[in-house]
Parts: structure tokens; C-alpha cells; sequence
């Protein structure tokens, strides 16, 4: 079995979503975890893990919708709208200072309010991190030096290789998408080599960054066993094993969803 341990799928026409998620399941995946990007999409989020038993979600708001009117719901808030018996995470939350779509200041600001919830709640969090490496690893040592640990992973990583290795050293996992099947990859697969097996993930983060051998079309969960071949090339293992880990490491990171 294979996890798709970050989606979308409230992205998805309504009447593809079906027929989406067989074609999942045919391909062996076994878990889906549809993410939340604002507070307002979290019922829908709800709603999809409510109505399909192998689909499990996160609620947050995504750095680019920081700023947005609606303004960042309090730590409080963010706890609240976890406690759901499907709701396994928090995010994705984080810091994108590619797109800049929202002021870094409101990005730092809600990046924090999802770590505390993450404690808060004992959920993991998803963070998204995007030419931001020195303050994503800033706030994180800052909070593990205030309050602690937290559970947490970087998702559909592409980072330099020092975050990935200083969020490892304070406990973290780190997520592989599509990108590790880009031809121009090699530094992220040699990361992929050398990152502890305990600590790997694979998801697809569709309907965005489709791998190879199938750039261009809209990605979908059905896709990640791409990702996890190449996660099995690079470390010079077989995919069943890259099966095994990976879903242990998502069983590990959410045990809500065992």
C-alpha cells in the first residue's frame, strides 16, 4: 500500500472526484490526506473525509491566503476547527517567499499560530516552504526552544538540502512529490538518498507538479507510485519497501488515521 499524504481534492470537479479516487485505489493507494488552505474550504474538507473512508484531511491556512481579509483564526481557533474525528493535521501552513502573495510578516505570524495549534492539538503539521529556507528554520528552532516539540513534515519538498536536514534534527518528516521526477532533480534525489528512511513521505499534491512519465496532464493521487519509484531508484531499494516505509513513516507521523 502506498499514502498519498498530500492532495487536494476539493480541487476536483465534483463529478470527477469518484472516479478519481478508484483509479487511486486501483493503483494500491490506500490513504488520501486532502489539505486545507483556508479556514472557509475546511467544511468541505469535512465533508469529502466524512463521506469516503480512505480519504483523511488537514485544516489551516496557506501562506498565500495569510493576509486575506477574513484575517488568521487565533491559535484557539485553529484547535477548534481540528476537533473532528477525520481531521488527522494541521496546514498547510508555512512560508512562500516566491509568490509573496500575502505580507511575510502575516505568513510568519500564521506559520506560528499552526505551530502552537500543532501542540496544542498533538496534530502534525504540514508546512509549505518555498525560497524561505532561513526563516522556516529561524521559527522553528524559536518555538522548539519556547514550548517544545511538535509533529510536523515539510511537504512536496524542494528546498535546499540544510532544511530538510535541521527539520529532521528536530523531529520532523519530509514529503517528496512529483518534483523528485523531474529530470533536473538530481541535488533533491541525492537529498532523497540521504535523508533517514524513518523520516520519508510520498504524495502527489494534485492536481498540481504531475511526475514524469506524465508532465503536463493534471496530477492526481494515483500518481504517487511514480514519485515512490524514483524514491526507490534513488536509494537503491525496491518499490515494496519504499512502500512499507513510507507508509509506516505515515502511520507514525498520523496516527489518527490508523
Amino acid at each position: 500500500m502506498l499514502v498519498d499524504s498530500h492532495c487536494h481534492l476539493d480541487y476536483f470537479v465534483e463529478a470527477e472526484i469518484e472516479a478519481v479516487l478508484a483509479r487511486a485505489r486501483d493503483a494500491g493507494i490506500g490513504r488520501m490526506v486532502t489539505i486545507g488552505t483556508r479556514v472557509g474550504q475546511a467544511a468541505a474538507v469535512k465533508a469529502l473525509t466524512e463521506r469516503f473512508p480512505d480519504v483523511w484531511g488537514t485544516v489551516g491556512v496557506h501562506p498565500h491566503n495569510a493576509g486575506e481579509p477574513e484575517g488568521l483564526p487565533s491559535v484557539e481557533a485553529l484547535a477548534a476547527l481540528a476537533d473532528h474525528p477525520r481531521i488527522i493535521g494541521l496546514g498547510e501552513s508555512g512560508l512562500d517567499y516566491f509568490y509573496d502573495k500575502a505580507p511575510r510578516e502575516a505568513q510568519q505570524e500564521g506559520f506560528r499560530r499552526h505551530i502552537r495549534a500543532a501542540r496544542i492539538t498533538g496534530l502534525p503539521l504540514a508546512i509549505h516552504a518555498r525560497q524561505a529556507d532561513d526563516d522556516i528554520i529561524g521559527i522553528l528552532r524559536e518555538e522548539h526552544a519556547a514550548a517544545g516539540g511538535f509533529p510536523f513534515l515539510l511537504h512536496c519538498f524542494s528546498s535546499g538540502p540544510e532544511l530538510a536536514r535541521q527539520a529532521v534534527a528536530l523531529g520532523g518528516y519530509v514529503s517528496f512529490s512529483g518534483i523528485l521526477t523531474f529530470p533536473k532533480s538530481t541535488e533533491l534525489r541525492a537529498l532523497a538518498a540521504e535523508l533517514p528512511a524513518e523520516r520519508l513521505l510520498v504524495e502527489t499534491d494534485s492536481p498540481y507538479l504531475a511526475p514524469v512519465p506524465l508532465r503536463g496532464k493534471r496530477c492526481e493521487p494515483a500518481y504517487v507510485a511514480h514519485t515512490a519509484r524514483v524514491l526507490a531508484e534513488a536509494r537503491g531499494i525496491g518499490i515494496a519497501e519504499v512502500e512499507v516505509l513510507t507508509t509506516a513513516n505515515f502511520f507514525r507521523l498520523y496516527p489518527k488515521a490508523a
